[in-house]
């Protein structure tokens, strides 16, 4: 019989969080979580519900099972590093200022005083969860960082990729993000750091990015899958790293086609590439690189990267993938209020969203091809909610869902978001909700990446076995499939292992990634039945 764990949390639980990569703020007093001198293991009881119909009276049954997880957690983090494409863009310059600003803890004047640094905008470094109550029944929180050992952005090694030679000093400077006086203490360090030359393909890219594109790599494509290859190697060798992780933090591309025979399995696209098909893009070439030396990819712009073949390529490689779409703003809110209303009851008819913004990324997206490639990733987020409630929608049925971007210059990196939710209500009435959101595009973006980053890294030291009562033998542990779909918090339209459910609502999504953390160390699901505060006398 599998173990029912009786856990009995460490009262030393509220320490303040400290800085360093591998921290936690607690231990499980339990017989079924063993610490060792380099892993975290636990037994645990993973409960669900399979839901069958009676094919003679057409009656829904509902069984309980309990399916028995061990998890293996390596505690010691390393020394890890983090290569960015388009590292010279506004979200690369503005999350390796940021860190390095957080790093050395220098502060900034601003019109009302002093500002220290911070990572606000980061659930993993500044959000809370739930550990447990204590003997008096109250709440006790701790950094959701601290769950489970996980590496700190103050740790991270920076570089990266740009088809723009600009050192990341002066590129900071041009993306106008951060404050000036912030710019001026950085400057110095950061114009030391130069981007390396990356992939250019004009095909997919808008016309408008020529003129950035002066530091490039040439020959065939598989010349540069090899080159990149072997940046990722010399980047990894030369900074004496235990793990690389690779992001795509540049400009949108177009969609690619899927073609039958190019980019539909493995061996077709590394074909593909050889042959130095057009259908290639740059952000797949990066995948494969990425891919086939080891280092977890993850997408953060809407175009339809990770192909079938890159799918295929890292389930044979056992090399993490994630994607899509860096999701910051207008869109994490359609994830909340969508199911709000979807969950109340409320039938969401029509949704209309326009925003305009003035950084390079919207000049980007004023050409329509990589456009599309937005609209697609933002008109995707509320399908699984409206799917979830077949008492409001027909089978089929679906609220119109408008999108609208604009590239408008002088608002630079400050968004305008306007939204309008109209709504079925009770007898037949109409609901309208509009919503106007300024939104700091890369201020919100960059700590996405360190988030990404962070929960990318984590499951590269987690493995898993299910047991059995009939086991002849232990099961092998292996890694979590290699398409992470606990990324979907921080991603617009979440790749998923094939044939899995994609969720798109934000509360399921962080509660997901909460709840699978503290399975790593044995604890039950959080929830908020509160029975003990409901059942008693």
């Amino acid at each position: 019989m599998s173990p029912v764990n009786n856990i009995a949390v460490n009262p030393a639980t509220d320490a303040a969080p400290a800085s360093g990569s591998g921290v936690t703020a607690f231990k499980v007093d339990s017989p079924y979580v063993r610490y060792g001198d380099s892993t975290i293991e636990s037994d645990y009881l993973y409960d669900t519900t399979i839901v069958s119909r009676d094919p003679s009276t057409g009656q829904l049954k509902a069984k309980p099972t309990k399916v028995h997880y061990q998890f293996q957690t390596k505690t010691k983090v390393g020394r890890v590093g983090l290569m960015l494409v388009g590292w010279a863009g506004n979200n690369g310059t503005t999350v390796t200022a940021s860190i390095i600003a957080n790093k050395k803890n220098i502060s900034w004047e601003t019109r009302k005083g002093t500002q220290e640094p911070n990572y606000f905008g980061s659930v993993m470094m500044a959000s809370t969860v739930k550990l447990g109550v204590d003997a008096n029944l109250n709440d006790v929180y701790v950094p959701f960082n601290e769950v489970v050992p996980m590496a700190h952005p103050n740790d991270i090694v920076i570089g990266g990729w740009d088809i723009n030679s600009l050192n990341i000093g002066d590129a900071m400077r041009r993306a106008q993000v951060l404050p000036v006086d912030l710019q001026r203490r950085l400057y110095d360090e950061l114009k030391e750091l130069k981007p390396l030359p990356s992939v250019y393909y004009p095909d997919f890219i808008a016309a408008n990015q020529e003129e950035r594109a002066d530091n490039t790599i040439g020959g065939t494509k598989q010349e540069q899958l090899e080159h990149l290859r072997k940046d990722i190697r010399d980047f990894k060798q030369a900074n004496e790293l235990d793990r690389v992780i690779v992001m795509w933090t540049a400009n949108t591309e177009r969609y690619a086609d899927i073609i039958a025979g190019v980019n539909d399995t493995a061996d077709n696209l590394l074909k593909a590439v050889a042959d130095g098909h057009s259908e290639v893009s740059p952000s797949t070439l990066f995948a494969l690189a990425s891919i086939l030396e080891g280092a977890p990819f993850v997408n953060g712009s809407p175009q339809n990267t990770l192909v079938p073949g890159v799918i295929e390529l890292s389930e044979r490689e056992r090399c993490f993938v994630g994607g899509d779409d860096f999701k910051s703003g207008q869109t994490k809110i359609k994830s909340v209020l969508a199911e709000f209303l979807v969950n109340a009851g409320i039938k969401p008819v029509a949704i209309t969203s326009y925003n305009h913004l003035g950084n390079n990324d919207g000049r980007n997206l004023s050409a329509p091809a990589q456009f599309r490639s937005k609209e697609i990733s933002k008109s995707s987020v509320v399908d699984d909610m409206v799917g979830a409630n077949n008492i409001l929608y027909k089978k089929g049925e679906h609220p119109d869902h408008t999108i609208v971007i604009k590239y408008v210059p002088s608002v630079g990196d400050s968004k305008r978001a306007l939204d309008e939710y109209v709504s079925e209500i009770f007898m037949g009435g109409l609901n309208t909700i509009s919503i106007y959101n300024t939104c700091e595009d890369s201020l919100l973006a960059s700590p996405l990446i360190i988030d990404l980053f962070m929960m990318t890294e984590l499951m590269t030291r987690v493995s898993y076995r299910v047991k059995s009562d009939a086991d002849a033998a232990e099961p092998e542990w292996a890694q979590f499939h290699s398409v992470l779909s606990i990324l979907s918090y921080m991603l617009k339209a979440p790749v998923v292992p094939p044939n899995t459910p994609v969720v798109n609502a934000l509360a399921k999504q962080r509660m997901a990634m909460e709840n699978i953390m503290r399975a790593f160390v044995g604890l039950p699901p959080n929830n908020e039945m509160l029975l003990e505060h409901k059942a008693f006398h």
